[in-house]
């Protein structure tokens, strides 16, 4: 018998033998077209359902590990020192519990009607504490709350520069700090950790995953500072530049609120507000900025 491979013809339109060749791609390209206007030319999907009403960013209250970074750089140490053996075990300050009751008083003073119904965070302790606590506040629609984690909302993964400041980075690393001076912080992935594009990545599923399930409803994000910057990131259609500016202006604070209202003329979220920590300011709680020290899971 002899083979297909063996008379060097495909088996997948037998039937064009004999055609030349540029005969072949318009016919390959009409049916491809066909097939599109079928099934999905009739279709009529409103940009309203795939959208959440609301959508509230809010990092999580002041961590162990925010204090622990404040404390190696005034020591002008090379290395964080911080008790959890895992970043995903980083508890809340005491601080950090003040700020997240300062959090659910906010959401819980919005009309019942307009509290989040839907709650994701990162699974790190951090902000599912923080969650809980804006939860117990009254913060979320009662009777109306699905309430789970989500692992791609998790912290940025550092690798090898675990537990370092960025003197640290130098001293110990001297390679890498070379390789993120050259690459820039948005694209820098060091070994065994993520680059900023890395966690835009799998943010970008889970955008999709909450156009999916949570369209036409009110969804609150606990997460991390890069998870807020990445989603403005994708929310709003940023630059590299545009993104790196917005950093560089300065820390997204511990509980400060970015807030996306569906803006039915746009047919996509509108940025409502960033970075917000009136609440916080209107009951003393403090307002801390501290980066999350790097810690990568052990």
């Amino acid at each position: 018998m002899v083979s297909i491979l063996e008379r060097g013809r495909p088996l997948v339109g037998a039937h064009l033998r004999g055609l030349p060749e540029p005969n072949r791609a318009p016919w390959r390209f009409h049916l491809m077209k066909d097939v599109r206007s079928d099934s999905a030319s009739d279709v009529s999907v409103s940009p309203a359902r795939r959208w959440p009403l609301w959508l509230w960013l809010v990092r999580h209250g002041q961590s162990a590990g925010n204090v622990a970074h404040e404390r190696a750089y005034e020591a002008a140490a090379d290395r964080i020192f911080i008790e959890a053996e895992r970043d995903v075990d980083v508890p809340l300050s005491d601080r950090g519990w003040e700020q997240a009751r300062a959090a659910g008083a906010y959401f819980s003073a919005l009309d019942i009607a307009e509290r989040p119904n839907v709650v994701l965070t990162s699974p790190y302790l951090r902000a599912r504490v923080t969650a809980d606590a804006i939860v117990q506040a009254g913060g979320v629609t009662p009777g109306e709350i699905c309430n789970r984690t989500d692992e791609r909302l998790r912290e940025r993964e550092f690798g090898i520069l675990d537990r370092l400041t960025g003197q640290g980075i130098r001293n110990l690393h001297p390679e890498q700090a070379a390789f993120r001076a050259a690459l820039g912080k948005f694209y820098h992935r060091p070994p065994g950790g993520e680059s900023w594009c890395d966690v835009i990545l799998r943010l970008r599923s889970a955008l999709d995953t909450i156009s999916l399930h949570h369209a036409g409803e009110r969804v609150l994000i606990v997460a991390h500072e890069v998870v807020v910057l990445c989603l403005r990131y994708l929310l709003e259609d940023l630059s590299e530049a545009e993104l790196l500016a917005i950093d560089a202006a300065g820390d997204v604070a511990n509980c400060a609120v970015t807030a996306y209202v569906f803006d039915e003329r746009l047919g996509k979220l509108r940025l409502e507000r960033f970075n917000d920590i009136a609440h916080l300011e209107r009951i003393d709680a403090p307002v801390t900025t501290a980066p999350d020290a790097p810690v990568a899971p052990r």
